[in-house]
């Protein structure tokens, strides 16, 4: 439910309407809006008691919300959210690409692939420190180590980090280093961690998990936005079919949907969403054509050397492609 307050609303009667919510055993959450202010009521798994909020000074209306999220929802908030990383803004009226290799390297090959997607149209870094992987043999990436050559790609290129978290003991560490945090596909479930970084003020990537329905997807960034992080932004990465012609199959179908049902901005991972280098410039165009805000893009200087992932991280060249592409693409009235 959603109480939605006059314009000339005193912080008093907000204040009251909160009281009367919390009384009925409810959890208020208030969403500030351009002209007026509403209070959410959260917590509820049925019906809200109304007569008693319709009745209290200042209040304009009170308004059912049917999706079970509530605040990722645009019954609550109908205008875009934007989420500032550093000097970049997601969700505006130009797409944004984040680039970089898979994993955390060496230093030195770490900065020479951050400077050079620079050059090519990247507004941000990307690279993991942490690698989750299926087969324990695998790389699993640098782990603490990899931390100070992330803080070093910043000061050096500019370009605002972000990298993925895996475990709460390790949250305010990494976001020490970086600039936005991500939660991967296997840890989009993962409870624990995203009441954690409810808490943390950093700006959440939450990527879809490689089983999840759009609704447990838009539930798991409840979970951030009713802990107190407004800054949530959300990647599409493909989902697991019964299609054997590709690592995952990339749901584009989700990306006009969640531009109509949510305010959150969200953008498109071709690479998990592909895995072979030769699909991801044309399925980053598709992406783009369907009004993602932005592409995560696993790129290289040296691609079939990569620490992980190699099969489908691109060369600086196809970058080159995909970032020429972005200033021909507006954004704004793609909303449903």
């Amino acid at each position: 439910m959603l109480i939605v307050m006059r314009k000339d609303a005193s912080p008093e009667a907000c204040q009251r309407v909160e009281e009367v919510i919390e009384a009925l055993g409810f959890t208020p959450v208030t969403v500030p809006g351009p002209s007026r202010v509403a209070i959410c009521v959260t917590g509820n798994e049925g019906p809200v008691p109304s007569a008693e909020l319709e009745r209290l000074p200042a209040v304009a209306e009170v308004i059912r919300v049917s999706r079970p999220y509530k605040l990722v929802s645009r019954e609550v908030h109908p205008e875009n959210s934007t989420v500032a990383v550093g000097d970049v803004v997601i969700g505006g009226e130009k797409p944004i690409l984040i680039a970089g290799p898979c994993s955390v390297e060496t230093e030195s090959r770490t900065l020479e692939i951050a400077h050079a997607v620079k050059t090519r149209g990247a507004s941000m870094f990307r690279a993991g420190a942490f690698k989750p992987r299926t087969s324990p043999y695998a790389f699993q990436g640098l782990g603490l180590e990899g931390l100070p050559t992330l803080a070093r790609v910043r000061e050096e290129t500019g370009l605002p980090v972000v990298t993925e978290v895996v475990d709460t003991a390790h949250v305010e560490i990494v976001a020490e280093h970086v600039d936005m945090l991500q939660v991967g596909a296997r840890n989009m479930q993962n409870y624990a961690l995203l009441e954690r970084l409810a808490v943390t003020p950093k700006p959440v990537l939450l990527k879809r998990g490689p089983a999840a329905t759009l609704e447990e997807w838009l539930m798991a960034a409840e979970y951030l936005l009713s802990g107190g992080n407004s800054q949530v932004v959300l990647c599409e990465r493909g989902i697991r079919t019964f299609a054997d012609h590709a690592r995952n199959t990339l749901d584009l179908n989700v990306v006009p949907l969640v531009r109509e049902i949510s305010h959150l901005p969200i953008l498109v991972d071709p690479s998990h969403g592909t895995g072979d280098r030769k699909r991801v410039l044309p399925m980053s165009l598709a992406a783009l054509a369907c009004g993602a805000q932005g592409l995560l893009v696993e790129t290289h200087t040296a691609p079939s050397t990569a620490y992980s992932d190699a099969a489908q991280t691109i060369d600086i060249a196809t970058l080159g492609e995909i970032g020429a592409a972005l200033p021909s693409i507006d954004l704004r009235g793609t909303d449903q």
